[in-house]
């Protein structure tokens, strides 16, 4: 004759006292195991991103970005970072600068960067494609290929604009300016306005520039990449929260 698992449990616990005293407690056993698979439930759902709610971005650029002639935590990639967790953004920025890079050659590696996990695509390039006189139909394509591959990631993309100076003339400079807002609106990538503004923008009303660059009077020193945090942050913070908010 079987008997059931409960019966064959009821009649040894009448034999063991420890084993009867575990037959006592089974009902509340399974109760507490329940209400522990509920509240797990409750903290999965109401806390999804516990652990995986920092932001990673790339920032893809040239000596401007590296942070070429300074200390490390002087340079563009720590200070934004810096600027941007002091406002309360989980986010950590990968330093993805070469100096001397092109469009050209930002394009030859954005793939390879882009191995790591990323959800946003910063790309500040063009600078030494100016600085080498580069045909601007050329940087327009390097462009538009870095940021056909950020979209085809599903990237949210960012693009720091460059602008030529007058002495390639007018037909050229027009030619290149036009790149990043064009660009812009085609992938609909979050543009800023030029890497350099606030220190372009203090010397277009006549103020020296010393105090923010370094000896070679092209790369910022540490108060000029401030005064550039200052111009690049909050754009991109807009953007971590439209990010944030499902947008």
């Amino acid at each position: 004759m079987r008997h059931s698992r409960e019966e064959v449990l009821s009649k040894n616990a009448q034999q063991y006292p420890l084993l009867r005293e575990f037959v006592a407690m089974k009902p509340i056993l399974k109760k507490s195991i329940v209400l522990v698979k509920r509240l797990l439930a409750v903290v999965c759902l109401t806390s999804p991103a516990i652990g995986f709610s920092e932001v990673s971005i790339l920032a893809l650029g040239d000596s401007l970005t590296q942070g070429y002639g300074l200390a490390q935590q002087d340079g563009f990639v720590p200070q934004l970072n810096k600027w941007l967790l002091e406002q309360g953004n989980d986010v950590s920025i990968i330093n993805g600068g070469v100096s001397g890079d092109t469009s050209a050659g930002g394009l030859e590696r954005v793939a390879w960067a882009l191995e790591e996990d990323v959800d946003i695509l910063m790309v500040a390039l063009g600078g030494n494609d100016l600085l080498r006189g580069i045909d601007p139909t050329s940087t327009r394509f390097y462009l538009d290929q870095i940021l056909a591959i950020g979209t085809e990631k599903g990237l949210r993309l960012v693009l720091i604009g460059m602008s030529a100076p007058n002495n390639f003339g007018p037909d050229y400079k027009k030619e290149f300016d036009a790149i990043y807002p064009d660009l812009a609106a085609k992938y609909d990538a979050t543009l800023v306005d030029r890497f350099m503004a606030p220190l372009l923008d203090k010397a277009a009303v006549g103020e020296r520039l010393e105090p923010y660059l370094q000896q070679d009077m092209l790369h910022p020193n540490a108060q000029g990449v401030e005064l550039i945090v200052q111009h690049v942050g909050p754009i991109l913070q807009r953007v971590l929260q439209n990010g944030s908010d499902g947008n």
